[in-house]
């Protein structure tokens, strides 16, 4: 049964890594466009067609490269952030 399940999930996982992605909104304060950066979740594969410890191993390294990514993207999108922050304190005129 537990083998069952398994299998299930390995079929039902994808690859996934997080890449930070810059938006523009409008602030209405300052009357200005800004940019923020926001982190997506993007599908790089489907894992399947492993077998025992082949899916074990699959998914531990799908599940390293997912948090691996996001901690990078992460960091990416707070320091973008900091810097755009600065950028709107410049140009905000109130």
């Amino acid at each position: 049964m537990r083998r069952r399940a398994t299998l299930a999930l390995v079929f039902l996982l994808q690859a996934c890594v997080v890449v930070p992605r810059t938006t523009t909104v409008y602030d209405e304060d300052c009357r200005i466009q800004m940019r923020q950066m926001v982190l997506d979740v993007e599908q790089v594969g489907l894992l399947g067609g492993c077998a025992n410890q082949g899916c074990v191993a699959l998914l531990v390294g799908a599940g390293v490269v997912t948090a691996a990514t996001a901690v990078v993207s992460g960091s990416i999108a707070v320091a973008g952030n900091i810097v755009y922050w600065f950028e709107r304190q410049g140009q905000c005129n109130r």
